[in-house]
């Protein structure tokens, strides 16, 4: 996608975050890039500082993975940029230099969480996680709906104490409804979370999905939780429909 596309139809199905990495080092790039994707993340990547400013301006994320040595704009200048606009999405800044100084300069232009190279895979996502959950305002990886429980950590769904196996594409799409608990969101929202060019969907693509999701999370004899609101989209809430 190019950056000034909009922001629908972004990240792949499976994905849980979507997340800008702005990294000029095509190696961990692709490290990176991998990895996420393998976890089930959805990722744009931008190799220097005036296209990650774009993503960033005509997309919406979860999440910003800045390197601070950037080419054509530095880290440090499209993160401020980025907060002067009125942009809060969370910034994990990613640096070569452990220095109070410059750690001190970027959290005082508004990065949420520092990252110094070289470092372990498994931090960068329990950090990446970590920040996800602060945009939905969860302090817990877990969350209850009724009866339906939800491990963000684990990617584990169980109800009424039984374990439900969902694929990673009808988890993501759980997931995604969750952290909206009790809100309304719209078919377009959810494909914009959803999908990117790479797999665009289907007219009756989001439909088909949370029918398929109904139908493993709920029996007959169980408490309806996903709710259609017709022509404005779904709502997961443990309370009949009216």
């Amino acid at each position: 996608m190019s950056p000034g596309t909009r922001a629908t139809r972004r990240v792949s199905l499976w994905a849980t975050m979507r997340i800008l990495l702005i990294e000029d080092s095509e190696r961990l790039q692709l490290a990176l890039t991998t990895g996420l994707r393998k976890e089930g993340h959805g990722v744009d990547v931008a190799g220097d500082g005036e296209a990650g400013l774009s993503y960033a301006r005509n997309n919406q994320y979860d999440a910003i993975v800045l390197d601070l040595m950037l080419p054509k704009i530095d880290g440090l200048t499209v993160l401020q940029t980025l907060r002067e606009e009125g942009n809060d999405t969370h910034v994990l800044v990613l640096t070569a230099k452990d220095t109070v100084d410059e750690r001190v300069t970027g959290l005082r232009r508004g990065a949420d969480d520092y990252l110094v190279k070289p470092f372990a895979f498994d931090e960068l996502l329990a950090r990446l996680e970590a920040l996800g959950r602060r945009v939905y305002n969860a302090k817990s990886p877990e969350v209850t709906v009724g009866d339906l429980m939800i491990d963000t950590s684990a990617k584990s769904v169980e109800r009424a104490g039984r374990r439900i196996d969902l694929s990673t594409r009808e988890y993501a799409l759980l997931e995604y409804l969750a952290r909206r608990l009790g809100e309304t969101v719209s078919r377009i929202e959810i494909e914009d979370h959803l999908y990117d060019e790479t797999s665009l969907p289907t007219s009756n693509a989001v439909d088909r999905a949370v029918c398929s999701l109904r139908a493993k999370i709920g029996g007959p004899d169980d408490l309806p939780l996903i709710h259609t609101r017709r022509g404005l989209g779904y709502v997961l809430e443990a309370r009949e429909d009216r």
